[in-house]
């Protein structure tokens, strides 16, 4: 038995600049934290040495790989050359939240079936075959900030370079600006769920054009600014970047807002709320906001539409919890 644990994660800033269609011509970043839910990935030999059973939101149990429904199980699997196993996938948080929830699903089962392999495979490795398996094996219209951030964990500034390669970079902190930005994130959830790969679809045909290349390379900059303020210890700059940051990302894409969100997001801010955004790719899942831990309290009762995630940050990225 092989059991993973990889993390989901918040994005802070620059989300976007990692789609090939913007940093290749640009170069692109984003620094975000991954947090203390997870994705939990379990590999088990079958009983049945012919049967490959799969569990997920369903059950498949098939002889033959190429039978598989679940693309990133068929792929996965295929590359790996591994057949006659159990395999299941549990999440603390739903998927199409905006937390990064399938890119820790690809980099959870990578590192698993390596370790069923009894194969050790680094940080960097898991995140670039996962980008590889996600984005070219199976054409999804995504980024590469969450298969980075599911792999290696903690507060990190990414920098995706025009040649494709991703420079990795811990954000280092004053013990207790970190312990001050942990304890000033609130998130609350809005409720339904996004394709994210539909509005990156939409973002990316638009990021060579005008104004909108012009926005993300606007975002990329307060990306940097917010690195730069945030190792100098000044937390709460994190307030206004996130605020500016949000208002250019709603041009991207029609999808990536919504009245009822953008009625939220003004809600929090008149109670205190200094700035915030969505999560993820848009259209629903969690709002993060940085709040004053004095205003939090308000900003928490004036949404009681909204449910409140107690969250922690996480400094391990994926990780075996348990080999048999």
């Amino acid at each position: 038995m092989i059991i993973t644990r990889t993390p989901f994660r918040v994005s802070l800033c620059g989300g976007g600049s990692d789609l090939p269609s913007f940093y290749e011509k640009n170069g692109g970043c984003v620094l975000s934290s991954t947090i203390n839910k997870y994705m939990y990935i379990t590999v088990h030999t079958s009983f049945q040495e012919e049967m490959t059973v799969l569990k997920y939101s369903k059950t498949e149990t098939v002889k033959k790989i190429k039978d598989i429904e679940h693309p990133i199980f068929k792929q996965c699997l295929t590359d790996c050359k591994i057949k006659g196993v159990e395999i299941t996938s549990i999440a603390d948080i739903p998927q199409g939240t905006g937390l990064g929830s399938s890119s820790s699903f690809t980099v959870g089962l990578l590192n698993a079936l390596s370790c069923y392999k009894r194969k050790f495979v680094t940080k960097e490795e898991l995140a670039s075959r996962a980008c590889q398996v996600e984005i070219e094996e199976l054409g999804n219209t995504i980024g590469k900030q969450d298969q980075y951030a599911a792999a290696y964990g903690g507060l990190n500034y990414y920098q995706f370079n025009p040649d494709g390669t991703v420079y990795v970079e811990p954000v280092l902190m004053p013990k207790e600006a970190f312990h001050k930005l942990e304890e000033n994130l609130i998130m609350l959830y809005v409720g339904g769920v996004h394709s994210a790969s539909s509005i990156l679809k939409e973002q990316s045909k638009n990021v060579s054009s005008g104004d909108k290349e012009k926005n993300l390379q606007k975002i990329c900059s307060l990306t940097k600014k917010l690195k730069h303020e945030l190792e100098n210890g000044n937390v709460d700059a994190l307030g206004e970047i996130l605020h500016e940051s949000w208002l250019l990302k709603k041009t991207m894409a029609s999808g990536i807002s919504n009245p009822m969100i953008d009625e939220c997001y003004e809600i929090a801010r008149k109670n205190g709320a200094l700035g915030g955004k969505l999560l993820g790719a848009g259209g629903g899942g969690f709002l993060l906001f940085y709040v004053p831990k004095e205003n939090q309290k308000k900003v928490i009762e004036s949404l009681p539409q909204l449910r409140l995630l107690d969250f922690k940050f996480d400094h391990q990225g994926t990780i075996p919890v348990f080999v048999s």
